[in-house]
């Protein structure tokens, strides 16, 4: 049986943007947009993944989170659960510090990017409540 790996996610939201990054394409789903996070790691908290994981892979630093919502999907390849939070409160200046893609996108224009499949229920639920 495949291990399902515990991703931490974050929700990062200024006014009515989000910020996303494109996966890079040599990774699974490679080359759809994502909200940003990572593993969360042996004994780690998701809190204290997500702030390790933002400030890694996008160089923000996270002062507070909030629980949004939690999926676990199964891919052909791959099982995931999918810890949200919501991230508001946050310093410093998005960038892909991993060579990837990042950008604010209006949360209105959200439905029109490719995203995993298991991101679909997150991109429905920011729609209904946080417009």
């Amino acid at each position: 049986m495949t291990k399902r790996v515990h991703v931490a996610v974050g929700i990062i939201k200024r006014s009515q943007q989000v910020l996303l990054a494109k996966r890079h394409g040599h990774l699974h789903q490679g080359g759809k947009w994502e909200f940003p996070g990572g593993k969360v790691e042996a004994g780690e908290s998701t809190t204290a993944a997500l702030i390790r994981e933002l400030k890694e892979e996008v160089d923000l630093n996270v002062s507070s989170s909030a629980p949004f919502m939690q999926i676990s999907h199964d891919y052909p390849d791959k099982q995931v659960f999918l810890d949200i939070h919501l991230v508001e409160d946050f310093s410093g200046d998005a960038r892909g510090v991993e060579g990837q893609e990042v950008a604010w996108v209006d949360i209105s224009e959200l439905h029109k990017l490719e995203f995993p499949d298991a991101n679909t229920p997150i991109v429905d639920k920011i729609q209904k409540e946080l417009i």
